[in-house]
């Protein structure tokens, strides 16, 4: 223990001189933008930063992501950690870090100096767990965000079920060409859709080094930096796609006296085997065994037979290493080279920078397979013909490159409806298992409202961004009516009760305003069609009819009054949301009607209003000329502290479906600035 405290205070003596070489300078509305000598040095003050804002978040991520939640959570959260344990997450991201590029290396260990330093000079804050912060950490968050919190949920596997095999949440992203913007510059509206409250936020944040990375944007809590935004030459963003970049394997163990062994082609391979201590809240450790094959770890059990996991590039790693080369990059061909390393496993990409260049990606590491296996379904790990066989290349994924339409787009949605015209990947030359996207109604929005319109000014861009109509409505509501129509000739008592609702959604424009009373109801109507479209569309408004007039003593609510913004704790669980508490109204809604403002809420038993959870996280709008020009948004503030003016301050501007300033340039950061400071000094 002495040792380890006097390893500790050397690092804190050592990092003093990196602290004092970092300038943080706080915008207006506290976004930190970090100026430092080096890339580690921002990336030192980058961590600070994001602990003085919100140090209850980035520990728990890397809680979560050690693998070690049981240790704050109890049992709850058990069968998350062992899954992070069998797919051996920790030891993945240590020899991540040890093959990284020294840069690399560099900036992710200083991001883990900024955290202890950070502890070191405010003892007022106490860790739930983690008391040192270890380079490798940074990597383990990395991929725990990659590989649980997205492509595990893609499964079909449940955490839960790891039990048997072990014993004892949409977003959006456009870019347009020059061709079609008024002032000739490329502009990208970024808009990725994840929860507001646990591992998945958003942070926002500026690093400015003296070597040339100039990186502006966002990330989760726990990275070292902005892992999507822009530079001074060029920015991208993401959305959640689905490619086929992990396989099952249905294992037999069957040779007597031998029970790690498992049938393969004429024999038998040896499964790998070790146990793990895994401590739970309050109790004494408790050993876990686990197993895994030549195909990968032990998750679960179907039907007596144990199944083998494998994710690409999990064991390659590399993930931060492509992400930092991405915001280093100064042109297309670098930012593309970087993609090609497609060590990020999965997310579309949309990029546009100065030279007028657009771009989109269905990105993926996607295994090449034997067409003639059902990947979707396990298939046999005791034939040696079910293998992966190796990645295909970047070059081979579906993308479009400057189309004559002038945009692209994606929302989560077939690569294969991109755009418009001859320049959309042709779906015939692409193997079946590396896609299964759908076309969205979000995807269908965007597209109407890029091709409709020859050229847009920066405001025009920015304005429809924000869009509200909701094109679902547009074959919805018909049926209604129709049904309306039917049952007045039918039923006339029944159709006089319905006729002032059915007249409320039959004059509706479509578009989710604060004062729109067809809003809810076509909302509400639509959350009963979704969960069984068979059902009789007048009934199922009649019902919407009589669950507002209980709530509310009157079926005409407008949408502002029920669809509500309210910050609660970063967690989303250690408090709840209530009616008496502050909350801002909002026009967005839930993206499955195909609305652009993404806005997802909850109903709560005994609450009238509904809050957001997800949708709209962080957004803004690009345009990259000479001088770059960005406007942004995160959902509440940038501090989870509720005595700081910055942890509802963006809320507003959200209500009012606006942006603020993403000040970049050193000029206009210095004139906005509100505090600088070095970390800790």
């Amino acid at each position: 223990m002495r040792i380890l405290l006097l390893l500790a205070a050397v690092s804190l003596c050592a990092s003093e001189p990196m602290a004092r070489s970092i300038t943080i300078y706080r915008d207006t509305w506290g976004v930190p933008h970090i100026l430092g000598p080096t890339d580690a040095a921002c990336a030192f003050g980058y961590a600070y930063a994001q602990a003085e804002d919100n140090f209850w978040q980035v520990e728990d991520n890397y809680i979560r992501a050690l693998g070690r939640s049981a240790e704050v959570y109890g049992d709850k959260t058990l069968a998350d950690d062992l899954i992070v344990r069998a797919l051996e997450l920790p030891r993945h991201a240590k020899a991540d870090f040890e093959r990284s590029s020294p840069e690399l290396r560099a900036v992710t260990a200083a991001f883990a100096d900024g955290l202890n330093w950070f502890l070191a000079k405010n003892p007022a804050v106490k860790p739930r767990l983690i008391t040192r912060f270890e380079p490798w950490h940074v990597h383990a968050f990395s991929h725990y965000a990659l590989y649980f919190n997205f492509l595990f949920r893609q499964t079909g596997l449940r955490a839960a079920d790891i039990t048997k095999a072990v014993p004892i949440q949409g977003s959006n992203m456009w870019a347009i060409r020059p061709a079609r913007s008024a002032s000739g510059h490329a502009m990208l509206f970024m808009n990725p859709h994840q929860p507001f409250f646990g591992p998945g936020q958003w942070y926002e944040g500026h690093v400015r080094s003296n070597q040339g990375w100039n990186m502006s944007g966002a990330s989760f809590f726990g990275s070292p930096f902005p892992t999507m935004g822009h530079n001074e030459n060029l920015g991208w963003s993401h959305t959640v796609n689905k490619p086929d970049v992990y396989d099952i394997w249905e294992e037999t163990f069957d040779k007597p006296g031998d029970p790690l062994a498992y049938r393969y082609g004429a024999g038998h391979r040896q499964a790998a085997q070790w146990s793990e201590p895994v401590t739970v809240q309050g109790t004494t450790p408790r050993s876990y065994v686990f197993r895994k094959t030549h195909h990968g770890a032990i998750v679960s059990q179907r039907d007596g037979k144990p199944l083998a996991l494998r994710f690409a590039k999990l064991e390659e790693g590399g993930q931060l290493e492509q992400r930092y080369r991405l915001g280093k990059a100064r042109n297309f061909a670098e930012w593309k080279a970087a993609m090609q390393r497609t060590a990020v496993a999965m997310f579309n990409a949309v990029y546009a920078d100065r030279d007028g260049n657009i771009f989109y990606v269905h990105n993926g590491a996607v295994p090449r397979r034997d067409t003639k296996y059902d990947w979707t379904k396990p298939v046999p790990g005791s034939d040696p013909e079910a293998e992966w066989k190796g990645y295909h290349p970047f070059e081979e994924l579906p993308q479009v490159l400057n189309p004559s339409s002038g945009w692209v787009q994606n929302c989560n949605s077939t690569p294969f409806t991109t755009t418009t015209g001859p320049d959309n990947p042709q779906e015939e030359k692409y193997p079946r298992y590396m896609w299964s996207d759908p076309d969205t109604e979000r995807a269908r929005i965007a597209r109407r409202i890029l091709q409709n319109k020859p050229k847009f000014t920066y405001e025009e861009f920015e304005k429809a961004s924000w869009d509200t109509y909701v094109i679902l409505a547009e074959t919805d509501i018909p049926r209604v009516t129709a049904r309306f129509a039917e049952i007045r000739k039918s039923d006339p008592v029944r159709a006089a009760a319905i006729a002032p609702v059915v007249e409320e959604l039959a004059e509706w424009d479509h578009y989710g305003r604060l004062d729109s009373v067809a809003m809810t109801l076509y909302v509400r109507w639509a959350e009963k069609n979704f969960a069984n479209s068979r059902r009789d569309p007048l009934e199922m408004l009649e019902e919407v009819k009589a669950d507002q007039e209980k709530l509310f003593g009157t079926w005409r609510v407008k949408w502002g009054e029920v669809n509500r913004s309210q910050r609660i704790h970063t967690s989303g669980e250690l408090e709840q949301f209530g009616d008496q508490k502050p909350s801002v109204p909002v026009a967005g809604g839930p993206g499955t009607v195909g609305i652009v403002f993404n806005f997802y809420t909850r109903p709560i038993e005994g609450q009238k209003m509904r809050y957001g959870v997800a949708g709209h996280s962080f957004a803004g709008v690009v345009e990259f000329g000479p001088k770059v020009r960005a406007r942004t948004l995160l959902t509440f503030g940038n501090s989870a502290d509720p005595s700081s003016k910055h942890y509802f301050d963006q809320a507003q501007l959200y209500s009012r479906q606006s942006y603020k300033p993403a000040w970049y340039t050193l000029e206009e950061i210095k004139a906005n600035t509100v505090r600088s400071y070095r970390p800790g000094l």
